[in-house]
């Protein structure tokens, strides 16, 4: 009821999130767009798994049937896609919407279909060119681009140009905070459970895009066997109560 969202259904990648309730400032009976993927801007939400030749976000995966939309009287909508079998590992994506929220549920089950024992690795990551968007005030600039925090190093903005030269400062490794791509009113972030060791990552892709995520292990799974990770996307606007609620230091 709040967001209008594209997947694709190569890697499950949300690659457009529409915010229903807020007027895009160049066309006030349009809403904002913040995720998208076209020539001009290209901003997308992104998982898969390493460790092997496993399912990553380049993986088409099946779609499987089901509502699209959030009926009346309805809380929740569930997505949920599967890859093929890729070395012995299929990997069930499943996306949890509910109603009023901007935080996502992602769930990752890891299926293990092979004779032997695998650990693989999930990364959760936001892909963005660093174009600056439309529609600021010329006399204050605003920042856009990664931001990390932990309970140790706390609130971490990574500049897009330090990046260029390889020279990004923010904590590494941790078992709690959040990834985060921000720009003015609006704010993308992957959020995990506190607790789950991670390790954060943000690098220039190419000439233009950058990514900024994290890479968690599942641990070893053996034959036959299957491990779940819950994740949760936020893709909305900064309001700090609502940030606030959803995990610690967002809110910055």
């Amino acid at each position: 009821d709040v967001l209008r969202l594209t997947l694709d259904t190569r890697g499950g990648t949300l690659v457009r999130a529409e915010l229903l309730d807020y007027p895009s400032d160049s066309d006030r009976s349009q809403p904002v767009v913040l995720l998208q993927d076209n020539p001009e801007h290209s901003y997308l939400a992104q998982t898969g798994l390493i460790g092997g030749n496993y399912p990553t976000h380049k993986t088409v995966l099946q779609l499987q049937p089901g509502e699209r939309t959030l009926q009346d009287g309805q809380d929740t909508l569930t997505v949920r896609l599967e890859s093929p079998e890729m070395d012995g590992v299929k990997l069930v994506k499943t996306l949890t919407l509910r109603r009023g929220a901007y935080d996502i549920g992602v769930r990752h089950e890891v299926i293990n279909t092979s004779g032997q024992s695998i650990n693989p690795q999930l990364y959760l990551q936001l892909m963005r060119d660093g174009m600056p968007i439309d529609g600021g005030n010329a006399f204050y600039s605003t920042f856009t681009g990664p931001a990390f925090y932990t309970d140790e190093s706390k609130y971490q903005k990574v500049e897009f140009k330090d990046l260029d030269k390889g020279k990004a400062n923010f904590e590494k490794k941790a078992d709690n905070g959040y990834v985060a791509m921000v720009q003015h009113y609006f704010a993308s972030a992957w959020l995990l459970d506190q607790g789950i060791e991670r390790e954060n990552f943000a690098r220039k892709l190419d000439d233009k895009y950058y990514a900024a995520g994290l890479i968690t292990s599942l641990g070893r799974i053996e034959p036959g066997q299957s491990k779940t990770l819950e994740a949760r996307l936020f893709a909305g606007p900064q309001k700090e109560k609502v940030l606030e609620s959803l995990a610690p230091g967002l809110e910055l």
